[in-house]
């Protein structure tokens, strides 16, 4: 196993370097950048160079007059130290605006997913139990309108519901406008107030895939014949179907849910912009428009590692669930 990981792991590495430059070389590709945008703006200046002199200038200063392969080594050089460079949207380091972001849309998605969890697995497995019933028509009704729903539709219905008639909620934001007033304990319950409908929202909209999902494959499982010879040996039910049946199910379970890894830390662009939540969604969407390469680097290449080490948790959890997956 330990060798495994290790070549797992080697592999992986080889895998990002290459991800890393064809995500910098896209980036350099781009029609349009944050420092055309800067040049631009001061070459209009009075009294100020041109357009041209401003690019070179600016290129100069954050390394893109070098070739896409020279400039690429020397990123990975500077990131190896941990220096990923300024924002140029935001004019702070990389880094400094990355933290500040993305710990909010690691929460939402966070308790999302685990209410996501907790709810759709174990309908999926009711309505797999109770085929052709009401119970299972109506799990399958609801799953396939949860998937089926707009976020933007769904979001502005809960806002004009429970913002608008109700007045339960702010409308949008992270935090309300008495919030520098009030206690500690305050302050986290007003900003755990501004998240509710954000998790509702998440939640909802992804309970219906994995509900289906579940369904589908332990139906699968529960027609194998070992689960008919466990039946015929008298087994209750319940030790059938929780003991037998569903471990053999999480096996397509964890390649699901191991891939979510990254989702977690990828923010809800959709869900944030709606709800005014200053997420690493939003905010790396606000960076990629601007053409702010330095963040949308870092952003990027974040994610591909969450990927990769998402397949590496998947493929080492197919031991722990499966006694036939073993590696020698």
């Amino acid at each position: 196993m330990k060798k495994y990981i290790l070549k797992r792991v080697l592999i992986s590495c080889v895998i990002l370097v290459f991800v890393a430059f064809v995500i910098y070389a896209l980036m350099r590709c781009l029609p349009t950048s944050y420092l055309e945008q800067v040049a631009r703006a001061k070459s209009m200046q009075p009294g100020s160079k041109s357009f041209e002199e401003w690019m070179a200038q600016l290129s100069a200063t954050y390394g893109m007059d070098k070739g896409i392969i020279p400039g690429f080594f020397s990123w990975c050089g500077r990131a190896l130290r941990g220096d990923f460079g300024d924002s140029w949207k935001w004019t702070v380091p990389v880094t400094e605006k990355f933290a500040d972001s993305v710990w909010v849309s690691f929460i939402m998605g966070a308790i999302a997913f685990f209410f996501e969890i907790i709810i759709a697995i174990p309908l999926g497995i009711i309505a797999a139990t109770k085929q052709y019933t009401w119970i299972d028509n109506t799990i399958t009704v609801v799953s396939l309108a949860c998937y089926s729903l707009p976020t933007f539709f769904f979001a502005s219905l809960l806002k004009l519901l429970f913002c608008v008639n109700l007045g339960w909620f702010d409308l949008g934001g992270l935090i309300g406008r008495n919030y520098e007033q009030l206690s500690n304990m305050g302050q986290f319950f007003d900003r755990a107030n501004h998240l509710v409908l954000p998790i509702v929202t998440l939640v909802v909209i992804s309970i219906g895939s994995l509900m289906r999902y579940t369904r589908t494959n332990m139906l699968e499982v529960l027609n194998a014949d070992y689960i008919r010879t466990a039946r015929a040996k008298g087994l209750p039910e319940s030790k059938v179907i929780y003991h037998h049946a569903f471990r053999n199910t999480l096996i397509p379970l964890v390649t699901m849910l191991g891939g979510s890894l990254p989702g977690l830390f990828a923010g809800a662009l959709i869900t944030e912009t709606l709800y005014s939540i200053p997420g690493i969604g939003f905010v790396s969407f606000q960076s990629m428009v601007a053409g702010d390469i330095p963040f949308s680097m870092f952003y990027m290449v974040f994610m591909a590692i969450l990927t990769l080490l998402g397949n590496l948790i998947s493929d080492v959890l197919y031991a722990v669930v499966d006694p036939r997956v073993r590696i020698a």
